[in-house]
């Protein structure tokens, strides 16, 4: 259960920090979206990181890891909205 919420916690400071780092049009707009990507950002690092072994089964991402994975997360919301296939909430 610790590990669940420090993965969310992590995940929470980690979107707002990647969405600091890759600004642009596409981005989510709104606090709330931007720290669900992040945490699902964080999720995936950790799902991965368990998978290849880096970390143990009750192990989170930590918070570099998880900041990458947020921006992987907000690159693939980025992808999607670029393409159409999920709407932009600024416009």
């Amino acid at each position: 259960m610790g590990g669940i919420i420090w993965v969310i916690i992590v995940g929470f400071i980690a979107g707002i920090l990647a969405r600091l780092i890759s600004p642009g049009n596409n981005n989510p707009s709104g606090f709330i979206l931007t720290t669900i990507l992040g945490i699902a950002g964080a999720f995936l690092a950790t799902l991965v990181g368990q998978a290849i072994g880096h970390y143990g089964p009750d192990q989170g991402a930590g918070f570099i890891t998880a900041t990458i994975g947020a921006i992987v997360v907000l690159f693939i919301w980025n992808r999607l909205v670029a393409s159409g296939m999920i709407r932009d909430f600024n416009r």
